[in-house]
């Protein structure tokens, strides 16, 4: 019997007993605390738990947090010998008088619901009220990609009442700037979060006046290393690989178009990819100046081929001209002096075929030659082919148009020099 007493249901046996207790029905909550009177303050403090993301696209933030209120209503005070307080769920709150908090220029923003609504008051017998809630919001972010990606935004997230003025709720952050708190475990995968702080200013509307505004503010810088990987790396590569047909011989026509004009649509694809996950903005951003630099050095890689063509084409036709002016004379004594070297070989010995009969060497004495050049030592056979090799490199250089030996030393050059300007300016 003893047990029973003291753990009784007292729901049960004090039917209403909270109501009561709190005179809830006799008061008219319709209106705010002191109405008629000076503004009512009410504190605010805001412990964020997570920013779900950031859109550049969208140009928003989601964020959620834990928004708590605090102001006193004598008409919740009670009677207490132990002065401790009430707690109760969300169903009381669409009894009583609350403050009335938005969140400006958000898009999107919803109180959590599950497995109840995630909505806390407590009531102290004083008549104090501490209102608290789960909310996600997704709210608007000017920001500035003039330095992307090496850029850094600052957004901010703005309460204020939406019914009262300055002159009937005075808002305000219950402890400065130590009442924003944040989870240690936040973290975003492109961006660092530097700092949060609070602010507060007046807000005016020309229609219904001055209102309290509170701004939590946070900074994000964002991580460089992806775009390292994605962008700027490629894109490098491209121009260096352009380069590579400054090597190429400039009759290698199919090599040489087919890598200039295979950077330029990578290139393409780079700039196209980075600007398909970006706002269509209408300024120029820091990327766009890397990429668009690097795609006219891939660009002017193919311009300096054609000029490389044209420039040979019109040296090859003046040199034809010069011929057909002035016919070369050449007779046996070159035929015969190679014979005699012995240093010939079968294209060279197909090259006589257009020879009369009595222009050619005897058979006797080609046959002669041809002991003699057998029986040469492996001194002189490994002297004649470091000299072949000697004539064939010597044949590369003098292949190698003025413009392409240029180009090898320009256009590194240019580009290391552009690099070291654009780190300098935007890292």
């Amino acid at each position: 019997s003893h047990l029973y007493k003291k753990n009784r249901d007292v729901t049960k046996t004090w039917k209403g007993k909270t109501e009561q207790l709190l005179r809830v029905d006799d008061h008219d909550f319709t209106m705010r605390p002191a109405f008629g009177g000076p503004a009512i303050p009410v504190g605010v403090d805001v412990q964020v738990e997570s920013l779900d993301s950031i859109s550049e696209v969208d140009m928003d933030f989601t964020m959620t947090l834990y928004l708590r209120h605090y102001w006193k209503d004598e008409r919740l005070s009670f009677p207490s010998t132990t002065n401790k307080s009430m707690t109760f769920d969300g169903r009381l709150v669409k009894k009583i008088w609350v403050p009335d908090v938005f969140f400006v220029h958000s898009k999107r923003s919803f109180i959590h619901d599950t497995t109840t609504d995630n909505i806390m008051l407590r009531v102290f017998p004083d008549g104090h009220v501490l209102y608290s809630m789960r909310i996600t919001v997704t709210a608007m972010c000017n920001m500035d990609f003039s330095r992307f990606p090496l850029d850094s935004q600052t957004c901010s997230l703005e309460l204020e009442s939406y019914a009262y003025t300055d002159e009937d709720l005075m808002l305000y952050w219950k402890n400065g700037n130590e009442s924003l708190k944040t989870d240690e475990k936040i973290s975003l995968s492109q961006f660092l979060i530097q700092k949060f702080h609070t602010t507060s200013r007046l807000a005016f509307y020309s229609s219904t006046g001055w209102y309290n505004r509170l701004y939590i503010n946070f900074t994000l810088r964002r991580h460089i290393f992806f775009f390292l990987l994605q962008t700027y790396f490629p894109a490098t590569l491209m121009v260096m690989l352009s380069w590579v047909s400054f090597w190429i011989d400039h009759r290698a026509v199919p090599a040489r178009v087919s890598l200039g004009i295979t950077t330029v649509l990578t290139m393409s694809t780079i700039i196209t990819g980075v600007n398909a996950s970006m706002p269509r903005v209408s300024y120029i951003k820091a990327v766009d100046i890397y990429l668009w630099v690097s795609f006219v050095f891939v660009f002017l890689s193919v311009l300096e081929y054609a000029a490389v063509n044209y420039l040979t084409t019109v040296q090859e036709r003046k040199e034809r001209k010069l011929r057909e002016k002035f016919p070369c004379t050449c007779g046996m004594p070159h035929s015969k002096t190679m014979m005699l070297d012995g240093n010939y070989s079968e294209s060279d010995a197909n090259s006589l075929a257009g020879y009369t009969r009595n222009q050619m060497v005897p058979e006797e004495e080609k046959q002669e030659k041809i002991v003699v050049h057998l029986a040469m030592s492996n001194e002189s056979n490994s002297s004649r082919k470091r000299g072949l090799k000697g004539h064939v490199g010597l044949r590369i250089i003098q292949n190698t148009h003025a413009i392409d030996k240029y180009s090898r030393l320009i256009f590194p050059g240019t580009y290391i020099f552009f690099n070291l300007i654009y780190w300098s300016v935007f890292s």
